[in-house]
Parts: structure tokens; C-alpha cells; sequence
């Protein structure tokens, strides 16, 4: 039987992980994170969850650590967040590569300088482009949920590849609600017999070497290196489609369905649409159900999967309007806009007209974006459809 419980963002991930069974859990707390492994230390104590607690000096152990578990053979879980990510980072971009299906939550957080413990998400995409995938959530309860499906999908033979459940840190780390838990039975059957890390388990009878050096003299060449990073490229495309199997799976096991990939809200007939991601979007479908009440012809897709970025269902979806505003909660410091807004200008290259956009950038250090923000943005960009230039990108939060 499921049981509902209320809690907040980092205890729903700690359920989430808890359900999944890991056989090591490696943690350092950092803000907003801490919350999370105190929970998952606690079930580990209680009984609750059957693994072993690497409790390590720092976070670049915590990574190294659990690689040799995935290594051997084990399902693993972690959790961090803005500079204890940096100080994970030279770990965090060798786990692609050595193809191990590892689950971390990253509680996201804007970085320094100026010194910030509050939400945003430079944390995570500034780690965009090396080779994890990447889910936003934008409830506690898709948090618990997408931690299972997150496994499933790294574990998917045809991918093997690390995946980070994004959650907002201050909205969703802290912010309480209604979650129910299912039954971990049905869990147990949606995850299926343990079988990790099949293709490179390490084993005292079977010796083998892990992570050879390529190119030099008389070493592996290129080639070998090419064939690595192309196999990575693989995975991630495979991930798409996975990704959708996945969470259509867990809905006919618990009877709630997120979408996979994007999802489409008030798209049907829309002339102009919002681009969000995360916690900031239930604020934005209120400012989208405003607008239609003034009668303005406006939708919304909100992206759950960003890595690998769905390129042709945003294209697809954002096809029929006349101008698009995305939101960020980070900032993209080479092109003044932010990531997700450049993400979105290369799927729309992929049609043959052209679509005006416009880049918004809120909620950084833990500011809010209202359903009034939300309206400036709509304004914007129903003047972008009229005609008017675009200027990028509007800081939301500039006079607040």
C-alpha cells in the first residue's frame, strides 16, 4: 500500500532514493542540501534503508568513492549542491566516461562571488556539457518520483550513463507539501532484478583495468578516445527515448504520469508561448491562465529533461506561435542571456520559419518569480509577436 506523508523537497529525493534500494550512499552536506543526507543518514540508522554510509572528508571522495562501488557492482546515491559540485567536479566529469549508471540529486543553488547560499541554478547548468543527464522537478512529489525513474533509465543498457535529479534549492529543498509514497513492492517491480554495471564489473578472479590512458607512444590511440566520446553521444540520444518508456512505466505502476521530456501546457491553439523549467512553473501557468482570461492566445512548455536537450519535441511544440519568452534562473555569461534561452534558439534552427525570443532571467539568489513577473514577461513577449525588437535578456528581479 502507498502511504502520504507530508514533507519537504530534500526528505520526498531521501524517499525517493530510500525506495531504490541503493547498496551505498557517499554523502557531504552543503546548503541547501544538508537536509537531504541527514534524512537518508537517519533512515540508514533507523533500518529504513538497508546500505552502507560512506560519511567522507569532502566531496571529491564522496564521487571517488562511489565510483569504485559502481564499479564493483553496486547502485549508488548522492546528493549536493554550488560549490560542493565544484569541488566534486573532477570526479563528476570522469563518471560519464567510465559509463557508470550513478543517480545524484544536485539541490540547486547559485554560485559565488558574491557569496550565495540561496536557490538558483548556475549550479547545475554550469555542468551541463559533461555527460550526465539532466531531469528538473518542479514538485516535491515528481522529485520522489523521478529519483526511481532516474535509475531505471541509467541502468538502461542502452544508455549507462550517470543522471542528476535536479531540484530548486529554497523552493522545493524547503518548501513542504502532500507526498505519497508507493509501495515499494511496486517499486521493486518497476526497477527489476539489480543488475549494475554489467559491462565493467570489478571482480578479484576476473583482473581488468579500468579507464585506460589513450593517445602517446605506444599507448591506445585516438581512436579509442573518439570511440568513447561517440559512445557517450550514443547513450544520450538512446536516453530520449527511455526517458519516455520510463515515466509511461512508473504511470501504469502508481497512476502519475509526468511528462518525460517537455510538457505542454495551454499549447493547443497558443500564438505565443513561455519556456520554463523547474519550480518557477506553476507560478508561470497561473500568469498563463491570467492572460487567457484577458484573452491573449499564450501557452507554456515546461522542459523536465534538459540533458540530453529534446531538440525536436521543443521544436515541434513551439512550431505554430509567433514569439516565444523563456525564463531562466541562471545566466549564460558568453552569449548575456541565459542557458535554457539558448537552448531553445537551437531547436527552433531546426524550423524553416523564424521565431522571435525573447530571454528572461529570474530568481536568482533565491529571489521569487511571481505570476507578476510572469505577466511581464508575457507582455514582453506579446509585444515580441507584434513586432517589436527583442532585447535580451530582462532581469526580472533587477528592482526588486
Amino acid at each position: 500500500m502507498s502511504k502520504t506523508i507530508v514533507c519537504d523537497g530534500n526528505e520526498a529525493a531521501a524517499w525517493g532514493a530510500c525506495l531504490s534500494r541503493p547498496d551505498m550512499v557517499a554523502v557531504y552536506p552543503i546548503t541547501p542540501q544538508s537536509s537531504l543526507v541527514e534524512y537518508l543518514a537517519k533512515f540508514i540508522a533507523e533500518g529504513k534503508m538497508d546500505a552502507d554510509l560512506m560519511d567522507v572528508e569532502g566531496e571529491h571522495s564522496v564521487l571517488s568513492v562511489l565510483h569504485g562501488a559502481c564499479l564493483a557492482g553496486a547502485r549508488t546515491y548522492s546528493a549536493t549542491s554550488a560549490q560542493g559540485l565544484a569541488y566534486m567536479f573532477e570526479p563528476y566529469f570522469r563518471t560519464p566516461g567510465l559509463r557508470l549508471p550513478m543517480v545524484v540529486s544536485l539541490v540547486t543553488r547559485d554560485a559565488v562571488s558574491p557569496t550565495c547560499v540561496w536557490g538558483g541554478q548556475q549550479d547545475a547548468m554550469t555542468v551541463k556539457e559533461v555527460g550526465w543527464i539532466h531531469m528538473y522537478c518542479e514538485t516535491q512529489q515528481e522529485i520522489c518520483d523521478t529519483i526511481p525513474i532516474a535509475y531505471k533509465v541509467a541502468e538502461h543498457p542502452d544508455v549507462m550513463l550517470p543522471v542528476n535529479v535536479n531540484h530548486d534549492g529554497n523552493y522545493l529543498s524547503y518548501g513542504v507539501a502532500r507526498v505519497e509514497l508507493p509501495d515499494q513492492a511496486v517499486v521493486d517491480a518497476f526497477l527489476g532484478e539489480k543488475d549494475v554495471n554489467w559491462h565493467a564489473c570489478l571482480d578479484p578472479e576476473r583482473p581488468m583495468a579500468v579507464d585506460p590512458l589513450t593517445g602517446g607512444a605506444g599507448g591506445v590511440g585516438p581512436a579509442t578516445f573518439v570511440r568513447y566520446r561517440k559512445g557517450i553521444c550514443a547513450g544520450m540520444q538512446s536516453a530520449l527515448s527511455i526517458i519516455e518508456e520510463a515515466h509511461a512505466d512508473w504511470g501504469r505502476r502508481t497512476g502519475r504520469y509526468w511528462s518525460p521530456l517537455i510538457e505542454e501546457y495551454r499549447m493547443e491553439d497558443a500564438e505565443t508561448a513561455l519556456v520554463t523549467i523547474g519550480s518557477m512553473t506553476g507560478a508561470a501557468k497561473d500568469a498563463v491562465d491570467e492572460a487567457r482570461l484577458d484573452g491573449h492566445r499564450i501557452g507554456l512548455v515546461k522542459i523536465k529533461t534538459f540533458r540530453p536537450f529534446p531538440i525536436q519535441r521543443i521544436a515541434k511544440a513551439l512550431s505554430k506561435v509567433k514569439a516565444v519568452g523563456v525564463v531562466d534562473r541562471a545566466v549564460n555569461f558568453g552569449w548575456n542571456s541565459g542557458p535554457v534561452f539558448q537552448e531553445v534558439l537551437g531547436a527552433l534552427y531546426h524550423l524553416p520559419q523564424r521565431i522571435p525570443a525573447m530571454s528572461f532571467i529570474g530568481g536568482l539568489a533565491g529571489a521569487d518569480i511571481t505570476v507578476e513577473h510572469f505577466a511581464s514577461a508575457i507582455d514582453r513577449t506579446l509585444r515580441l509577436a507584434a513586432g517589436e525588437m527583442a532585447t535580451a535578456p530582462v532581469w526580472l528581479n533587477e528592482n526588486d
